[in-house]
């Protein structure tokens, strides 16, 4: 990317019958973002316009047809459809999902082919997107398909990183699904994720563990004893830093975690209650392991405040700076890593002459 050239900040508009369009609108009504990004809202110009009206926005939109009559300088809004959607905030209603679906779908192909640099997804409702075309529990899953790479829910603020074992997966059935290749496979992308997007050179990583009291020594279910703990041994050999598995009840009340740059939870609730708990409004949903840079606001679409003009876009506004950071990062790891044999030859060579 050439220095003068913004980073081109996609944004997929969730379920218009949420908080999306509001957090959206209100984070661009600064103008100073533009200063970091240019942003393209995959959504309708038309719509975007009523509804920057009803929140008496002053937010300046710009229509385009194609990405490339995207602007810097401008808040673009790329017609994915030109026809009137009824909007019902705070209702659940199939035909709003599916524009939530499609603004998602053409957002994610223009990821794919580089017309956008990343992608912010506002808050979708998992239930009301679901249709035969589209048959997901959320952005994630999705994008595992679309995207290179093994996606993991990763949690984030500046000071607290939290990754999961398995996310949208059935309590009954989360025992059963932590295996020692998926906890192999997470604290991979995990390890990788904190030295590549977050310029993290020795990243030191802790694991909750899946009972209570992590098993009380196999008196509360044999899984730490017999899966989690050979694993983390495992783990250890190869010179990652992990440590565990941790009981979760007391690791976060007693700011055990501080001492971590990422805690990995066995199970969704496990790790997004302390989080959310600790970071509420100021935490990023991120999307670690695929080649393309998602993030996403830490909470859902608010039905009961949508269309009040109460909705807080702190979260969103977060997420917005952590791709754009992310996305730094990433650059300046491929180029530290890039050919690392043809920097250093020289060196080696006079070490061996001196030897």
């Amino acid at each position: 990317m050439k220095k003068e050239e913004k980073i081109r900040l996609g944004i997929s508009i969730g379920d218009l019958n949420g908080i999306g369009s509001e957090i959206v609108l209100k984070t661009f009504e600064d103008s100073r973002m533009l200063d970091f990004c240019t942003p393209v809202i995959f959504a309708s110009v038309k719509i975007l316009s009523f509804l920057k009206k009803h929140y008496k926005s002053n937010t300046n939109l710009h229509g385009i047809d194609k990405t490339s009559q995207i602007l810097d300088g401008k808040v673009n809004v790329l017609n994915v459809w030109k026809e009137t959607v009824n909007i019902n905030f705070g209702k659940e209603d199939e035909k709003t999902g599916s524009y939530a679906i499609k603004s998602l779908i053409s957002a994610t192909e223009a990821l794919k082919n580089d017309e956008i640099d990343v992608l912010v997804t506002a808050p979708i409702n998992k239930h009301s997107i679901q249709s035969e075309e589209f048959k997901f529990p959320g952005h994630t899953d999705y994008l595992n398909q679309e995207l290179e790479g093994n996606s993991l829910m990763f949690m984030i603020t500046e000071d607290l990183k939290v990754g999961l074992l398995t996310d949208h997966v059935a309590v009954k059935d989360i025992a059963n699904t932590i295996t020692p290749k998926l906890i192999e496979q997470k604290v991979d992308t995990i390890h990788h994720t904190l030295k590549q997007d977050f310029g993290i050179s020795k990243p030191k990583i802790a694991i909750l563990g899946i009972n209570p009291h992590s098993g009380d020594n196999g008196v509360i279910g044999k899984e730490d004893e017999e899966i989690l703990k050979p694993t983390i041994r495992k783990i250890n050999e190869s010179g990652k830093l992990v440590y565990g598995p941790y009981a979760a009840d007391s690791f976060f009340g007693s700011d055990n975690y501080k001492s971590f740059d990422a805690i990995v939870a066995s199970y969704h609730d496990q790790g997004l209650i302390p989080f959310k708990t600790l970071s509420f409004g100021k935490g990023v949903n991120y999307t670690a392991g695929l080649n393309k840079v998602r993030t996403s606001p830490d909470h859902g679409t608010a039905f009961e405040i949508a269309g009040k003009n109460e909705a807080d876009n702190n979260s969103f506004k977060e997420a917005v700076f952590a791709a754009l950071k992310i996305y730094k990062n990433r650059q300046e790891y491929a180029e530290l890593t890039k050919n690392p044999l043809k920097r250093q030859p020289r060196k080696v060579q006079n070490k061996g002459a001196r030897e």
